[in-house]
């Protein structure tokens, strides 16, 4: 097997990624990506959903993004190529697994952009000049339509710049948006915390049933996704197997501190009539802008002009990175045979410019059937959490199969840490509830359309990168995917039969997913191919330290 230590470093050959970015660009494009429109509208939804628990519910949420993230700086390390999280299982698996992932990976990525122009577009309706761009129902109107359509080519733009442009661009951006939250969690606490507040209507007045859909479906899981922004730049890291763990798990840390210390003082600072009613019925003037409104309420009338402008500095951030993650994840599907090897090439700078275009045109197509950014949550955070769940798996083949594999981060623990992750992936797909299960399955069929009918248009031609797709490997695949939603469909949360009662199903996701761990680490590709496809990228990806 070639060493990946061996491979000279790569600059950024003609028609290949450069590497141009460090350890804070690395970091900034998984934090620039973690405070979004989620810090925006996240705690009003959560407390909607789960009252004064809310603050439970972001910090499990919290526990579960650590889970995988520990699991993905290992990977990352491991495998410094660009758009990892749709690779990890195509080298695990092979060719059937990985297309699976890939296209989960590529979902995931492609409908954030459209989520934060709508997020960016709905603050502005606190100004006479854009209340016409949207409806009452929250769709956007034709001139809305043309300013979002505007705001997704200005992220293409940058891309098109090149990714030293970008991390130069994220970086300032992310600054302001690690400022801005928390200046409203300091300014606003310091004069309006009431303590009380936690408990005068009942802490959990929704019981547990509340604090668990709430990761799901309020924005708690989505606000905290973002971290794997470097993994899908490692194939542009000046030294991956360094920065990428460290960039990983530090954007992880610093976006859960800031969402729950957020979650607690907007609740301690909401004036008691606003919630008296109940608090799925909380209600200001403003609240269409939450936090906005909300310092407008306590006498803060300065900072929400500040808040207001941050709604379009943050969720611009954040669509701007995963226009770029959208464009290299096309690209890592390309280099796996599962894309035409169109999504590969790049421009003079670097771009994958054909994805990077693609991207741009998935965006536009968004904006018309899903009508607002809280209707979008549950769909993304499902179709997020089913890509990161392919790492857990990946992790426990690799585990088994490369025992003597160079690991810059080696997970402590990780034969417990990676089944348990995989777990709590499940868990929070279960908790988004059957009305999103049922579309993210129309999604995930589309998918297997699109690349399931390039992949048999290319082994008919013979291609020389047709993709094996690996049937043994897997075997399990299907079953997993039909048992989740076949739970849901049963299960009590969102629109579910509600014929399996509540912690009877938590412990029958938890049971079925550790069949299909164990299932899919017995079946998987044996270490000779996993070894052949390591040899194929250090050849062409991977760097020297």
């Amino acid at each position: 097997m070639v060493s990946v230590d061996a491979v000279p470093e790569r600059k950024g050959a003609p028609g290949g990624l450069r590497r141009d970015v460090g350890l804070i660009g690395l970091m900034w494009a998984s934090v620039g990506s973690i405070i979004g429109s989620g810090w925006l509208y996240g705690a009003q939804e959560a407390v909607g959903a789960a009252g004064p628990a809310a603050v439970l519910s972001w910090v499990i949420g919290a526990v579960a993004i650590v889970l995988l993230a520990l699991v993905h700086a290992e990977l990352g390390g491991m495998f410094p190529v660009a758009g990892g999280t749709a690779r990890y299982p195509h080298y695990a698996f092979g060719g059937l697994a990985g297309m699976s992932f890939g296209w989960f990976s590529w979902l995931q990525a492609a409908t954030v952009a459209p989520i934060e122009v709508e997020a960016m577009i709905g603050y502005a309706g606190h100004w006479s000049w854009a209340q016409g761009l949207q409806r009452a129902d929250k769709t956007l109107t034709t001139s809305g339509l043309l300013v979002a359509v505007a705001l997704m080519a200005v992220f293409v733009i940058v891309n098109f710049l090149g990714v030293r442009a970008l991390a130069h661009t994220n970086s300032a951006a992310t600054w302001w948006k690690i400022a801005v939250p928390l200046a409203a969690i300091f300014v606003i606490a310091a004069g309006n915390f009431h303590p009380g507040n936690f408990t005068s209507e009942g802490f959990a007045p929704f019981g547990a049933k509340g604090v668990l859909s709430a990761i799901s479906t309020s924005g708690i899981i989505f606000a905290l996704l973002g971290f794997e922004q470097a993994i899908q730049l490692a194939g542009e890291s000046r030294n991956p197997r360094r920065d990428l763990p460290r960039a990983t798990l530090g954007s992880v840390a610093i976006g859960a501190v800031i969402y729950v210390l957020l979650q607690i003082v907007f609740i301690a600072a909401l004036p008691h009539s606003t919630f008296a009613h109940g608090w799925d019925k909380l209600d200001y003037p403003g609240i269409s802008g939450p936090w906005a409104g909300l310092a407008t309420l306590v006498g803060l009338g300065w900072l929400s002009v500040v808040l207001y402008l941050d709604a379009v500095v943050s969720p611009g951030g954040t669509g701007l990175i995963y226009t770029t993650a959208t464009s290299r994840v096309s690209y890592g599907l390309a280099r796996n045979g599962y894309a035409p090897k169109v999504f590969e090439r790049t421009d003079r700078n670097g771009v994958p410019w054909f994805g990077l275009a693609m991207s741009f045109v998935t965006g536009v197509v968004c904006f018309l059937p899903f009508p607002s950014w809280q209707q979008l949550v549950g769909f993304i955070t499902s179709a997020s959490v089913l890509m990161y769940a392919g790492a857990p798996l990946a992790y426990g083949v690799f585990a088994d199969r490369l025992p003597h594999h160079e690991r810059p981060y080696r997970l402590p623990g990780g034969t417990v840490v990676a089944p348990l992750s995989f777990v709590v992936a499940n868990l929070i797909i279960y908790w988004a509830g059957w009305h999103t299960l049922w579309r993210l399955g129309v999604a995930i069929v589309l998918g297997y359309l699109l690349l399931g009918g390039y992949a048999r248009y290319a082994i008919a031609k013979g291609l020389p990168d047709a993709p094996r797709l690996d049937w043994r490997a897997a075997q399990w695949l299907p079953v997993y995917l039909l048992g989740m939603g076949v739970i849901s469909w049963q299960g009590g949360f969102g629109g579910g039969q509600g014929r399996i009662a509540l912690w009877w199903d938590i412990l029958l996701v938890a049971a079925f997913s550790l069949v299909v761990y164990y299932w899919a680490r017995a079946t998987a590709s044996p270490a000779e191919e996993i070894e052949r496809s390591i040899d194929e990228i250090a050849v062409t990806e991977v760097p020297a330290h």
